[in-house]
């Protein structure tokens, strides 16, 4: 395991980076090889990705302490889910007309997001949008496909993380 790499265990549900080694939730429906994996399938792709960039609510948390760039959430930022608009996978302003999420929520899930390299140079239509890691429901439920950790861990993990840092998903 290298100290430079993201590992994310889903049999185990371990996220690991050097000596860190935390629990993390993924997709309800579990996991599936990258080039397989669907819209809306509610699984986390395996393969070897790298981390884009981060976003996070500057209304609820400062900038967070890292070497990742971060940018923070507007009202009207969203992410396009659409995989016959042209704008699908990619981060777009709201209002949208196509289908998309919505990243500005209440319920916490997006205070804090890491984008990752999943289906995006380029998008290929249908194949999966929206695989982040972010933070984790309180009531410990799954995600639609997505890695989630606690508040409290993403914390920690935070200070740890550069731009183009690799990130493996595997089983």
């Amino acid at each position: 395991m290298s100290e430079k790499s993201l590992i994310i265990d889903v049999k185990q549900g371990q996220l690991r980076l050097g000596g860190l080694s935390m629990p993390c939730r993924i997709g309800r429906g579990g996991y599936v090889e990258d080039r397989l994996g669907r819209e809306g399938d509610e699984k986390t792709p395996l393969g070897d990705y790298h981390l884009r960039f981060g976003l996070y609510r500057a209304d609820r948390i400062p900038a967070p302490p890292s070497s990742l760039t971060f940018w923070p959430i507007e009202v009207n930022d969203g992410w396009c889910d659409d995989p016959d608009d042209p704008a699908y996978n990619r981060f777009i302003r709201l209002p949208y007309p196509a289908s998309h999420e919505v990243l500005w929520r209440d319920d916490g899930a997006y205070d804090i997001i890491l984008v990752i390299s999943h289906n995006d140079s380029p998008p290929m239509a249908g194949k999966g949008s929206a695989v982040f890691i972010h933070i984790a429901q309180p009531d410990d439920r799954q995600t639609l496909g997505c890695v989630a950790l606690t508040p409290d861990d993403m914390v920690k993990l935070l200070p740890h993380l550069k731009s183009d840092m690799a990130v493996s998903i595997h089983a």
